[in-house]
């Protein structure tokens, strides 16, 4: 009987302290708008129990730091080599909290309508931040564009930078452009590295639009939610975190984006 008190009080004693954290105040999580607070706007609408509070980021705001300096609770824009290199940066530690989904990086063009037509000496803007440049790179190289050093064949253990380029019959002319300002270059250049979300917010789709796609297949860009340590264990945190991995956000993923962001959770 002793036993059975006591763990009718733990249990109760959790379920309070669960309630407690729920009524503590809203989540604050920063996100970029596509696709990112759109997600988070749908599990408002499937759990409203959690009580989100999403912050769209705008351009040169650094969710990291806001992260860091307590402006939100948790993140969710980046993917882990981001995150990494972010860390070193910063000189903080995170959280990954969750893994929720892809999305493609592509190459795209106003001017050619397949990489083949592409001529010697053309210009190709790519992200300038160290982990999606490298990125880039080897997309370029998978496409047969260029040809990275011996080495530079596993994108999830080594970074290249345009130096470790070794052949690049085209000729190609690496620009290196801020990740949200490289579809405002599609006009001026001959191709365009970009990211899936900066895509979406262009107008592009990604499975219809880019010459040339990412594979999903172990890839490893995954998006995540991120935290600080000390919130890691937070019950709200816990439960966005199974809420982004969910068969109900995965389909609603796959149905809103036709392949344009790809989850990471399996099907329903």
């Amino acid at each position: 009987m002793k036993h059975a008190a006591f763990t009718l009080a733990g249990t109760a004693l959790s379920l309070s302290l669960a309630f407690s954290a729920f009524a503590a105040g809203p989540l604050r999580i920063a996100a970029d708008p596509v696709p990112h607070a759109e997600i988070l706007n749908f599990i408002k609408k499937i759990d409203p129990k959690l009580d989100l509070q999403v912050v769209e980021l705008t351009s040169g705001v650094n969710a990291n730091e806001l992260l860091a300096n307590g402006d939100v609770d948790a993140n969710y824009f980046q993917h882990a080599p981001y995150l990494k290199d972010q860390e070193k940066a910063l000189g903080k530690t995170f959280a990954i909290a969750a893994t929720v989904h892809i999305e493609p990086l592509g190459i795209y063009s106003r001017k050619y309508k397949d990489l083949a037509s592409v001529p010697e000496n053309a210009t190709v803007a790519v992200p300038n931040n160290v982990t999606n440049l490298s990125r880039a790179l080897f997309l370029l190289q998978s496409q047969g564009l260029i040809k990275l050093k011996p080495g530079f064949s596993d994108p999830a253990n080594v970074l290249a930078t345009p130096k470790d380029i070794a052949e690049n019959p085209k000729k190609l002319k690496i620009l290196e452009v801020e990740s949200p300002q490289i579809p405002r270059t599609l006009d001026d250049v001959s191709l365009a590295v970009i990211n899936g979300n900066y895509a979406l917010e262009a107008g592009l789709t990604p499975a219809k639009d880019a010459l040339g796609l990412e594979s999903a297949e172990h890839n490893p860009y995954a998006n995540i939610l991120v935290t600080n340590p000390n919130l890691a264990s937070d019950p709200r945190i816990k439960e966005l975190a199974k809420d982004l991995q969910s068969p109900q956000v995965a389909q609603f993923i796959r149905q809103h984006y036709n392949g344009s962001v790809i989850p990471v959770a399996p099907q329903s």
